[in-house]
């Protein structure tokens, strides 16, 4: 990782050429706008202040990576899963974009030894690395274009670094985390349950209600109630914009 020295105030990162050298090497390019990938690795702890008062971190960039990337993952799931539901391609692209994924992703990468910031690696935010992922394809964005954003995140990321089967077989306790946020906002949590009649294989199938503070937020389905209230927080989660769908 890169630190800023804020005495050096006319480059943002020190070794230019060995950035611009390992940026060749991830990218599979070489990039001429050296600045607007420069500004995909500068976390807000460096934001750097041009003379005019605008203010360079990537924040910007992450905010246009996550929407493209959303966009990348519903064209790419859709294709690779042609019989899957609308249910099934949801819950995939919310396993492949929460940022425990989304970091892991972006270690694998090697995008730690490029970020610049004024934090000692101990402080290193949660969602560092996976915000930068969503910086960096915000800047393939603008420089190359849509068909390329897409290529390296599917070619360079998904598939050198991500294994999609793990992924989608790893358990995320979502019940926990939605009691979580209940609890931290002292709202009272409900969960409401009922078989409904039994499916083509014979077996049960339960409905949930998930309410909280007696206001209905989410319904979820599921073979046993325990899968049912886990699809039920799920869903609750990504109403709530605490978790990507």
């Amino acid at each position: 990782m890169f630190l800023l020295n804020r005495k050096e105030n006319k480059t943002l990162i020190h070794d230019r050429e060995k950035f611009r050298s390992e940026l060749k090497t991830l990218l599979g390019f070489r990039p001429c706008n050296l600045r607007l990938y420069e500004m995909a690795f500068i976390h807000r702890s460096a934001t750097y202040t041009l003379p005019d008062g605008i203010r360079i971190n990537n924040e910007r960039l992450e905010y246009l990576g996550d929407a493209i990337i959303d966009s990348i993952l519903s064209d790419y799931l859709f294709h690779l899963y042609p019989e899957a539901s609308e249910g099934f391609l949801t819950k995939t692209r919310a396993r492949i974009v929460n940022r425990e994924t989304l970091n892991q992703l972006g270690l694998s990468m090697g995008l730690d030894m490029l970020i610049v910031s004024n934090l000692a690696p101990s402080d290193s935010p949660r969602n560092l690395y996976g915000n930068t992922v969503e910086a960096l394809v915000g800047a393939l964005f603008i420089n190359r274009g849509y068909n390329c954003a897409r290529k390296f995140f599917i070619e360079q990321g998904l598939k050198k670094h991500l294994n999609l089967n793990a992924v989608l077989t790893a358990e995320t306790d979502y019940k926990s985390l939605i009691l979580e946020y209940s609890q931290k906002n002292k709202q009272k949590l409900n969960f409401t349950s009922h078989e409904k009649q039994a499916g083509s294989n014979g077996h049960p199938i339960f409905n949930v209600t998930l309410e909280i503070s007696n206001e209905v937020i989410s319904q979820g389905e599921g073979s046993t109630k325990k899968e049912a209230e886990q699809d039920a927080s799920m869903a609750a989660l990504i109403k709530l914009r605490l978790l990507k769908g």
